[in-house]
């Protein structure tokens, strides 16, 4: 035994051949946490006192071969200073070096995923061989950082400038026979082979058949391209890159750049400093602390949905009511997913409709190389269309996707009730009726939850499963069970009318029909928001949505929220709508409507849009700038979110801002509403509140966030 600790162990094999082995005690997957990095360092240290290895191995007794750094230290380490963190990436660095540097080869068996700092720990090895199984990237961009552990130095050096930039930026992983292409490992085998041909390679490099030390001399050294060279590849990526990732917004992939370029002639060791220094700059930025927190809200979504499905029932087969583009495209999710699933419709015309639906999912999937014609024939072979419910003796849980129409909605449900057997979930697709309004016309209200898919349904991650009075714990862990195995990222509300998700959007719509009242133009306003993050402005999403969808929701929040969602005057919205502007729908709402040429509705500004405005702005017309506008749209916005946690709507900070970047595309490098509220920092929150608070109820700031600048709380310090 070189080495031996409770991370890392390092053991003799044969013919002087040693085996550094990843393998965490009381962990599912290899990572480089604080005691990893210093256990690294240690078998290192024990690794340069061996006067016996002539060769190493590096391999990981888990499925993963190493996942990454610890993230979850990432937040205490990124609250310290720049040169602190830079220090400590250093400090790191340094044993990663040294490894580099030992006497001897050394040859990174992957077998599994090895992203981040698991790339990085192969890339210090002369050779990489990889199992036909596992994959290789370096993500960390989609963190608002870039690799920090010599991941910018090496791989400039091994796979070229260009190919580099592409990885780095993307954040996306190589599958083996890419990784290969790229130059990014040296041999691709099965998976029971890898640890006899990582071996291999040892032995060769041994015997003087592989010159490895020519292999780490091109990692040590500047990389070998003349001026000229490095500026095209350079202004290539750059425009790629900056073409897809607006630097403003997401600044790593920029910092990344800009710390190669100044490192790409430089030796090895001069070189990590470089990038030490350019990845503390990035950890320091919003973005970084934004999208690290967006990493671990969504793994305590996951961690919370894994816990509410503990008292689920068996899910063997679903049906769905309703067979139009929503009830297709539930049906396609399930079977996608190899889940049995009835779609069952009163009209055949309507079953074709859902079937078309997902056989042109499907058939985009077979276009894109994703699935084979017959994993196609099979994965429809799980839908069952019928226009009976004679199926539905055996099944576990009941979709309906009808229209939204309570009466339609109470009526179907007590129908189906009477069909299936007793302990069948019940869940409705509604996008705002009260669950427990639903649930009077029932026999067992306790078997029903609300189960709220956004649209397009195999886009959207988010899926809002709604507690009503009576729902049972046993019917809310079934519907998470369900939407998990579905591939969704179920969270947990409780009733309220458009309950987490739309009863936060509404305000917002609010806020931008107050705006055109005043005199903002609404593609002006449309654009100021899209700078601001969002994937479209407040027009446009109500045009994809439908301008009668809006009306009706905003009728319904009008009923629940009426202090804050009931106007005193007709807003833009009903107007247009009463013109039988319906968005995209009919080609005409804020904006006109023509198809591309891949068949994708393009929009234009249309002068009848302003005609028609006329009648619901103002006679005494104000112009607003950027900020105003994003102030005020973003406080109606925040300030509801805020209010649901008030309410118990949402239970926790790290679920509500999920749920808004999942169900509506809030800005992910701006981490969600509360993340938002806690960077622009509570008290400066409080005085915009009160800039605003003339506007009405929406604007004014919810007791909570109040409470919590009186005591120097914020959302993440407490939550």
């Amino acid at each position: 035994m070189v080495y031996q600790g409770n991370r890392i162990t390092v053991t003799m094999l044969e013919d002087g051949i040693a085996n550094m082995q990843y393998n965490a005690e009381n962990e599912s997957v290899n990572k480089f946490d604080a005691e990893t990095n210093k256990q690294f360092g240690e078998a290192v240290s024990a690794l340069e006192k061996a006067d016996d290895v002539k060769g190493l191995i590096v391999t990981s007794a888990k499925s993963v071969f190493i996942a990454g750094a610890d993230i979850t230290e990432f937040v205490g380490s990124f609250k310290k200073s720049e040169s602190e963190i830079k220090d400590w990436v250093i400090h790191v660095n340094d044993a990663f070096n040294r490894f580099e540097d030992l006497p001897f080869p050394k040859v990174a068996a992957i077998n599994g995923a090895a992203m981040g700092g698991g790339c990085e720990m192969t890339l210090v090895c002369e050779y990489r061989v990889m199992s036909d199984k596992a994959i290789i990237g370096l993500p960390e961009t989609q963190l608002g950082i870039f690799p920090g552990f010599g991941g910018t130095v090496r791989s400039t050096r091994i796979i070229g400038i260009d190919n580099a930039l592409e990885l780095i930026a993307t954040g996306t992983p190589k599958k083996p026979l890419d990784a290969l292409k790229l130059g990014l490992v040296d041999a691709t085998v099965p998976a029971d082979d890898l640890q006899d041909a990582a071996i291999d390679l040892v032995k060769k490099c041994i015997s003087g058949e592989l010159d490895w030390k020519a292999k780490r001399e091109e990692k040590l050294a500047p990389v070998k391209l003349n001026q000229l060279e490095q500026a095209m590849a350079f202004n290539s990526a750059k425009g790629m890159i900056f073409a897809k990732a607006n630097p403003k917004q997401y600044p790593a992939p920029a910092l990344a750049i800009e710390a190669i370029e100044k490192h790409v002639n430089l030796p090895r060791d001069k070189a990590i400093e470089v990038e030490a220094a350019g990845f503390a700059k990035a950890a320091k930025t919003p973005q970084a602390e934004s999208l690290v927190g967006l990493f671990l809200n969504d793994q305590l979504v996951k961690k919370l949905a894994k816990k509410h499905s503990k008292l689920a029932h068996d899910i063997n087969e679903a049906a769905v009511l309703g067979a139009g583009i929503m009830g297709g495209g539930i049906a396609y999710q399930a079977a996608s997913k190899g889940l049995p699933i009835i779609m069952k419709d009163i009209k055949s015309e309507q079953l074709d409709l859902g079937m078309g639906e997902a056989s042109k999912l499907l058939g985009k999937m077979v276009d894109r190389g994703k699935m084979t014609p017959t994993q196609m024939g099979e994965t429809l072979s799980r839908i069952r269309p019928t226009l009976n419910y004679g199926d539905f003796s055996e099944t576990d849980i009941v979709i309906e996707a009808v229209v939204e129409n309570p009466n339609v909605k109470r009526a179907v449900l007590k129908e189906v009730e009477g069909l299936v057997k007793d302990d069948c979930i019940l869940a409705s697709n509604t996008s705002t009726i009260s669950i427990t309004f639903l649930a009077e016309a029932l026999e067992r209200p306790e078997n029903f939850v609300g189960m709220h898919f956004f649209n397009p349904v195999h886009r959207m991650p988010l899926v809002e499963v709604i507690r009503g009075e009576k729902s049972s714990e046993e019917a809310i862990a079934t519907t998470v069970a369900l939407a998990s195995k579905m591939g969704k990222v179920p969270v947990v509300v409780n009733d309220c009318p458009g309950f987490l998700v739309n009863r936060v959007l509404f305000p917002y719509f609010g806020a931008f029909d107050l705006l055109l009242k005043q005199g903002a133009d609404f593609a002006h306003v449309d654009k100021v928001m899209e700078k601001f993050g969002w994937p479209m402005g407040p027009a446009y999403l109500i045009d994809v949505v439908g301008l009668d969808t809006g009306v009706h929701g905003a009728e319904v929040m009008a009923d629940g929220f009426p202090d804050r969602m009931k106007p005193d005057y007709k807003g833009a919205i009903q107007h247009l709508y009463e013109n039988n502007r319906l968005g995209q729908k009919n080609g005409v709402g804020f904006y006109k409507y023509e198809t591309d040429s891949r068949g994708k509705p393009k929009k234009t500004a249309d002068d009848a849009t302003y005609e028609l405005l006329q009648a619901t702005s103002d006679s005494d017309k104000q112009t607003f700038d950027d900020q105003a506008i994003i102030d005020r749209t973003m406080l109606a916005f925040c300030n509801e979110t805020v209010r649901c946690l008030e309410d118990n709507i949402v239970s926790t900070p790290s679920e509500a801002d999920m749920a808004m970047i999942m169900g509506v595309g809030f800005p992910p490098f701006r981490g969600g509403p509360c993340r938002y509220v806690d960077q622009m920092g509570l008290d400066n929150y409080l005085a915009l509140c009160e800039k605003y608070a003339h506007l009405g109820k929406a604007y004014e700031a919810p007791q909570k966030i109040r409470d919590m600048a009186a005591a120097g709380e914020t959302f993440y310090s407490v939550a």
